[in-house]
């Protein structure tokens, strides 16, 4: 089953939105065997319809639940090949979209206490055990999340902390592989890498730089700055933007988040672009446009909200600036996946005997926590839009779980908000 619905964007533009059943996120897997395919479409439909509960609760019996974690212990099951098919689907969604943004992040999952789990690694303490999850979430400007485009999990040794910079570069390094990709197929879809302080790395400007000047095609990139950088000119770049002329002001609303109230927010916005000097010898130099948004006068006792953001593209009006905040702020949402992942689909309960099963489990899950969130955004996208005109009644419910942490209403509800 599937629905075709024309969907009103806040962007003033019209798009078709289609919705397939979970499992169709999965056509085309290859495990190695077809009664593993047929497993693995089966289990992600049993999963997302109670995404809350446990592996034994979807599963509905002891046989399902036997064979559920006979293949997440099978050797040719990998994250991999699980999320492979679901990659495809998301570049199909985004090649619909002029432009999409590619936001990169980093979590930690807590598995501190589980000590049946083989094969943990340690987390910011030594005491504390667990994974991370490094996931590239694609997202279209009006916030809607097409998909996963990749997904890395990992354990590590505590004096490994610094060694993970190769992340970031890896992954933009992909983002400028689906773009090159999505324009050998004909469209015509701008990919925007997006990263937070982490993704500060000149070696992500520097390979944008090489892969144009051997004449292909490279992904955009947004990142908020962690380092003030040196320009060639010798100046710093948070010099040049304190005695840049002010481009005007934007207002937005502040989430409640890391201990912070949820408020208004207006700031100036100032930009320079400027060369950047490489940090190592044989790296190109780097042309960087630097946008700082201060907030001037925040409110009493209130930090002041500042950002500066550097990007490869050129802002020099208002309207440019004010479209890389609006982008950068996108970026939330990969953090409102990290949520409905944890407290949504509760991994971090996952009583698996090797951290080999958690990741391929793990796989089954980001797809069914996009899902949830990619089905929330459309509800607000189009909020008259009856929930169960795009899935089926235990979908719906589940996303009302989630979201509204009560049971659902007999009637199914317009809106999610």
């Amino acid at each position: 089953m599937s629905h075709d619905l024309s969907i009103d964007h806040r962007a003033g533009e019209s798009s078709s939105v289609e919705v397939e059943p979970l499992a169709a996120e999965l056509d085309g897997i290859d495990l190695g065997d077809q009664r593993r395919n047929r497993r693995a479409r089966a289990m992600i439909e049993q999963l997302g319809q109670k995404p809350q509960g446990s592996i034994p609760t979807a599963a509905g019996g002891w046989s399902e639940t036997r064979a559920a974690y006979n293949l997440f212990a099978h050797e040719e099951v990998t994250p991999q090949k699980i999320l492979e098919p679901h990659v495809h689907c998301t570049l199909d969604r985004s090649r619909q979209h002029p432009v999409v943004l590619v936001a990169q992040d980093t979590t930690e999952l807590d598995y501190t206490g589980k000590n049946d789990i083989e094969g943990l690694g340690t987390l910011n303490y030594e005491t504390r055990r667990g994974l991370y999850l490094h996931v590239s979430l694609a997202i279209t400007p009006e916030r809607l999340p097409l998909g996963l485009l990749d997904s890395w999990s990992w354990t590590r040794p505590f004096e490994d902390a610094d060694a993970e910079s190769i992340r970031w570069i890896e992954g933009y390094q992909r983002v400028c592989e689906y773009q090159q990709q999505l324009s050998a197929a004909g469209a015509d879809t701008q990919m925007v890498y997006m990263a937070d302080r982490e993704g500060d790395l000149y070696e992500i400007f520097a390979e944008r730089e090489r892969i144009v000047q051997h004449g292909e095609l490279a992904a955009d990139w947004l990142i908020r700055s962690q380092h003030d950088r040196k320009t060639e000119e010798g100046k710093k770049i948070r010099t040049l933007l304190d005695s840049a002329d002010s481009l005007g002001e934007i207002t937005f609303h502040l989430p409640k988040g890391r201990g912070r109230k949820a408020r208004s927010v207006t700031q100036t916005l100032r930009a320079v672009s400027v060369p950047i000097s490489p940090p190592q010898k044989g790296q190109p130099v780097a042309t960087v446009t630097a946008i700082l948004a201060r907030e001037e006068h925040p409110p009493h006792g209130e930090t002041p909200i500042q950002w500066i953001l550097l990007t490869n593209r050129p802002v020099e009006t208002l309207d440019q600036a004010q479209q890389m905040l609006g982008w950068y702020l996108c970026r939330w949402q990969v953090e409102v996946f990290f949520k409905i992942l944890k407290s949504g689909c509760k991994v971090e309960e996952l009583q698996l005997e090797h951290v080999d099963r958690i990741q391929n489990a793990l796989a089954f899950y980001q797809i069914i926590a996009w899902r949830v969130l990619y089905l929330t955004m459309l509800g607000r996208t189009c909020p008259e839009l009856p929930c169960n005109l795009v899935f089926e009644d235990e979908e719906w419910q589940a996303v009302y779980i989630v979201t509204k942490k009560k049971q659902p209403p007999e009637t199914p509800p317009r809106s999610m908000r």
